[in-house]
């Protein structure tokens, strides 16, 4: 069967990647940030997946104010990185995996989640970035990437609950399906930032520690948060988390399992005006 050996969650920040797309990676203001994710690199290649399931939001780029839906998965063959306004960025298009996507699809909405099916779509950074982050520049992606994009844009977006208890049904998908696949679970978004408003600019070293802490420890505490203290503590644009519950509750642990181990923790203020976090799990 397939299974879900391990977890990745990383903040998708655009700044990232037109840092990267321009070759200021060794800038000083930049240097940090992506030596954060160094081990990253070099775990993917020792720890390559067969599929990465790719968690993240789309910036109105695939889906308009006109439609947003809640829970979305690529069901594609392939999918192109989008023009979000100054072109394109230059990497390679995304290669999805037709079968598994349908596999969970059905899985997923027998359990009860609505999910919208999309057979054709752009991606933009929120899931480029991680990509690139976790893999550098290739001249190709190295594994198939399934998207799937979560309506964290318009009000209203799904709880935290919500989101875990998804995570534990795709992981359920991903078992039943008849091959051997070792498949990568990534949450991505935040963590603490706001874009608008008097407000803009606020990043929450605590709140987002805090958050690291229970989603490592104690990921149904971190479930349980409510909007209100995302919106509160972590700006408007820390709602975005609630994604890495989708990832969190994929893991063994969340479902009669062994605790995951931590081979990653990194935490890194600022890049643009937003705090960057980032994990990886292992299941034991």
């Amino acid at each position: 069967m397939a299974r879900i050996t391990a977890s990745v969650y990383t903040s998708h920040v655009p700044a990232i990647g037109a840092a990267l797309d321009m070759g200021k990676t060794q800038e000083p203001y930049w240097q940090k940030v992506f030596e954060g994710y160094d081990y990253g690199k070099q775990w993917m290649k020792d720890n390559k997946p067969d599929v990465v399931f790719l968690v993240f939001n789309d910036h109105a780029t695939a889906f308009s104010l006109e439609m947003i839906p809640t829970f979305a998965i690529g069901t594609a063959a392939e999918y192109q990185p989008a023009d979000e306004g100054w072109g394109p960025r230059p990497v390679p298009k995304v290669y999805g995996h037709p079968a598994l996507s349908a596999h969970i699809a059905q899985s997923v909405i027998q359990q009860d989640f609505d999910l919208t099916l999309v057979n054709k779509m752009d991606v933009d950074h929120g899931l480029t970035v991680p990509l690139s982050l976790m893999c550098g520049q290739p001249d190709a992606w190295p594994c198939p990437v399934i998207p799937f994009a979560v309506n964290v844009v318009q009000y209203p977006v799904p709880s935290g609950q919500r989101c875990y208890n998804l995570g534990k049904a795709i992981r359920k998908a991903v078992e039943s399906f008849d091959e051997d696949l070792n498949v990568h679970i990534w949450g991505t978004g935040g963590m603490s930032h706001q874009l608008q408003g008097p407000r803009a600019g606020l990043i929450n070293k605590e709140f987002d520690n805090a958050f690291l802490d229970k989603l490592i420890d104690d990921p149904q505490a971190a479930a349980a948060i409510p909007h209100i203290d995302y919106v509160r503590e972590a700006g408007s644009e820390g709602i975005e988390l609630v994604m890495w519950l989708i990832a969190r509750g994929a893991m063994d642990d969340a479902n009669g399992g062994g605790k995951p181990i931590v081979k990653k923790r990194f935490y890194h203020v600022p890049a643009s005006n937003t705090a960057v976090g980032h994990l990886i799990l292992e299941n034991p």
